[in-house]
């Protein structure tokens, strides 16, 4: 009898010492509806947007649509596993990725996890997909340029560390390659590169991890994939995924690159996600806040000024027009958002000449101050000499015999710098390489050669200067200008080089 009372006791104190101890609240509520990806959820009142929401099966989804009697949710995974009756817990916490030197190397998806079979990641911070972008009192004027290695775009249309260029055409003109060749070009230049793959074929891109690797480039590169056969809900985080990965390098005082291939099939994946969630269409489909889909995102490259850090984080988006209309919404969007862009017309393409960049309608916003010293001096007139070519050559087409001396002379000038502005696939050069031979043809040293051996010229001539005046393009390289001594030296070898290739 008496062990039953001190049992009794036992239970009495410690009832009273847990009498008044914290409680835990759960945000719980239960699913209503599913289908197509998207989850109704009855009861959790205190969702927040972009939270990340815990259903069985150890599946995640997305709060997006807060309702007054219910969210909807965005499912991150095997959507069939759940069903109706099903209980979904709120986690409290946005939608994070993992950040650091640790991605370095790696193929990700969306939400961080590895697809390269190459172990977990061992990132020791992680960072909201979602933030603001810094605004105009943390930034810096954009003044270091970006080298593509593409003679065409660093000579006109150049690049500036914190700028964010469009990079838009038709399929099949180009865009990925230059894409690809940038992040070629960035080797020993201390930027880190972030390959953001949208709605890509799978095949594409471990096409694109291929090149990367058979260069090295891997070796400053993360590549965040949402292949064609994943949900549209890895497809809409993917390009804010990749964004929070480079800001945090932009953060920590260093310079991050990052392309968006692309963001038309981003807009699909957000459309696809808002008709589902029954938001109300607009144009062509598209929900009212389509423009802000993508202003939050490009908004968020910037250059730093120096007192919070100094670094920088550059945006290249690609847009697939179709049938060359670059007038449709989505391209005239970001078009206004971006500083500029690099059009690729599929004319020009399929003649032959690529990179087919259509120089009329491609601008970089930020100019020269983005620009080495060296580039200014030889590209001075080349933009200029080149549109009045494009503009003569339709009138020449009409009557050659009555054009006069000097008009034949910038003809045959500009059917040269096109022929040099050609350039193959993953061959991106230096400033140097690009810089002597953009000053060969700017000052007449190619008006004698003919026009279909120009491109061979070009290789034998830097062959020559490799081998034989190899100081010219460092000189270039190290003080990005050309120094009158050094343009000397420049005169002297390709006078030697074009009396050596007449005497062969």
């Amino acid at each position: 009898m008496a062990t039953r009372e001190q049992d009794i006791v036992a239970v009495i104190k410690e009832q009273i010492a847990r009498f008044g101890a914290a409680v835990s609240v759960t945000n719980v509520g239960t699913v209503i509806e599913v289908g197509d990806g998207i989850a109704r959820i009855h009861g959790l009142g205190q969702a927040a947007y972009n939270e990340l929401l815990q259903f069985p099966h150890e599946i995640t989804g997305l709060a997006l649509n807060l309702e007054e009697d219910n969210v909807g949710a965005v499912i991150l995974g095997e959507g069939s596993k759940i069903k109706e009756g099903d209980e979904v817990k709120a986690t409290g916490r946005v939608i994070e990725v993992p950040v650091g030197a640790a991605l370095i190397g790696r193929v990700v998806d969306p939400l961080g996890r590895p697809l390269d079979g190459k172990g977990p990641i061992k990132a020791e911070k992680t960072r909201p997909v979602e933030r603001v972008a810094p605004d105009v009192t943390k930034r810096a004027p954009v003044n270091t340029p970006v080298m593509t290695g593409i003679k065409a775009i660093d000579s006109m249309i150049p690049i500036g560390r914190g700028q964010r260029e469009l990079i838009i055409g038709d399929r099949f003109t180009g865009k990925s390659a230059i894409v690809l060749d940038s992040i070629i070009a960035q080797k020993g230049q201390n930027l880190i590169c972030i390959y953001v793959a949208i709605g890509q074929k799978t095949s594409k891109v471990a096409q694109a991890i291929a090149t990367l690797e058979k260069f090295g480039a891997m070796e400053y590169t993360i590549i965040v994939a949402a292949d064609s056969s994943d949900p549209a809900p890895l497809q809409y985080i993917a390009p804010y995924a990749g964004c929070a990965m480079g800001e945090e390098f932009m953060e920590l005082g260093k310079d991050a690159l990052i392309l968006y291939d692309d963001l038309y099939k981003h807009a699909w994946a957000y459309r696809q996600l808002s008709l589902l969630l029954r938001r109300p269409p607009g144009r062509e489909a598209y929900p009212g806040d389509i423009f802000y889909l993508h202003s939050r995102l490009l908004e968020r490259a910037a250059k730093l000024a120096s007192e919070h850090g100094g670094g920088s984080l550059t945006a290249l988006p690609i847009i697939e027009t179709q049938l060359g209309d670059i007038s449709a919404y989505i391209p005239t969007n970001v078009i206004s958002i971006t500083d500029g862009q690099i059009y690729l017309e599929p004319d020009l393409f399929n003649a032959g000449i690529r990179p087919a960049i259509n120089v009329g309608l491609s601008v970089s916003r930020v100019g020269g101050s983005a620009q080495r010293r060296a580039m200014r001096q030889v590209a001075g007139r080349l933009r200029l000499e080149l549109a009045q070519f494009r503009e003569l050559e339709a009138f020449a087409k009409f009557g050659s015999e009555e054009l006069d001396k000097a008009t034949k002379d910038q003809l045959e000038r500009g059917r040269r710098i096109t022929e040099i502005l050609k350039q193959p696939v993953n061959t991106p050069m230096s400033l140097g390489e690009q810089a002597s031979i953009l000053y060969a043809v700017t000052n007449g040293y190619l008006d004698d050669i003919q026009v279909e051996k120009v491109i061979s010229w070009e290789g034998n001539f830097h062959r020559f200067i490799g081998t034989q005046h190899p100081e010219i393009v460092d000189k270039i390289n190290k003080d990005n200008e050309i120094k009158p001594e050094t343009e000397d030296l420049l005169k002297t070898a390709i006078a030697e080089f074009k009396k050596q290739a007449a005497t062969a």
